[in-house]
C-alpha cells in the first residue's frame, strides 16, 4: 500500500540583499525573522520536506520542530537565483511528487494561496499565481518537470522558462501578488496596519 503523496517546498533565501543593506533573512516583522515567517507558512500548508536555500553564515535551526527542514547552503550566491533553485530542488528526496517554490522575502503569502496551488494539481505540470497579467511565486512544480530548474539562468529564476512554455502552466488568478521585502522601506510598509 502506497503512502500519501509528498509535496515539498523550496524556499529561496540565499541572496546578499544589497538593496536591503544585507542579512535580510534576519530582519524582523511582528517579532519573527522574515525567513521564519516563510518557513512557518510552508509548514502550516503541510509541505514536507522543506529545502531552505540560505547563505553559509546562517545557522540551521535546531530542535524536533525543525525535522522537516533541510538547510541547503549556497556558497556561490553570485551565480544568481537559478543556482539556488538547482540546489534546492537537488536536495529534495526522490519520493517528493511536487514542490512549491517560495521566496524568503515574501512573509505575507496567505496559506490559502498555497492550498489553492495544491488543489489545482493534475491540470498541468506547473501551477502559479497570476495578478495583473504576471505569473509569479509561489509556484508549484510537478516532479515530471523538476528538470526546468536546469534551464533557468542568472537571477531571473523561472520567469523566462515559463514564458517559453506557457502550455505547461495553469495560472490561478489572485487580486495581487504578495509583496517582496527588497528594502527597509518595504519592511516598514508591511509592519503598518
Amino acid at each position: 500500500m502506497e503512502g500519501p503523496l509528498r509535496i515539498g517546498a523550496v524556499i529561496l533565501a540565499a541572496g546578499d540583499a544589497r538593496r536591503f543593506g544585507g542579512r535580510k533573512q534576519l530582519a524582523t516583522l511582528d517579532g519573527k525573522g522574515l525567513l521564519e515567517h516563510v518557513v512557518a507558512l510552508a509548514l502550516s500548508a503541510e509541505l514536507s520536506p522543506v529545502a531552505v536555500v540560505v547563505p553559509p553564515w546562517l545557522p540551521a535551526p535546531t530542535g524536533p520542530a525543525n525535522a522537516a527542514l533541510h538547510w541547503v547552503y549556497n556558497r556561490s550566491p553570485e551565480l544568481g537565483l537559478s543556482h539556488s533553485l538547482r540546489l534546492g530542488f537537488g536536495a529534495l528526496p526522490t519520493d517528493v511528487e511536487a514542490a512549491v517554490i517560495l521566496l524568503g522575502d515574501q512573509p505575507r503569502v496567505p496559506v490559502g494561496d498555497l492550498r489553492a496551488l495544491i488543489a489545482a494539481r493534475g491540470r498541468r505540470p506547473i501551477i502559479g499565481l497570476r495578478a495583473q497579467g504576471r505569473t509569479a511565486p509561489p509556484l508549484l512544480v510537478e516532479r515530471s518537470h523538476f528538470r526546468i530548474v536546469d534551464e533557468a539562468r542568472g537571477d531571473m529564476g523561472l520567469r523566462d522558462v515559463l514564458r517559453l512554455h506557457p502550455d505547461w502552466v495553469v495560472a490561478i488568478e489572485v487580486e495581487a501578488h504578495s509583496p517582496d521585502v527588497d528594502t527597509p522601506d518595504d519592511l516598514a510598509a508591511l509592519g503598518r496596519p
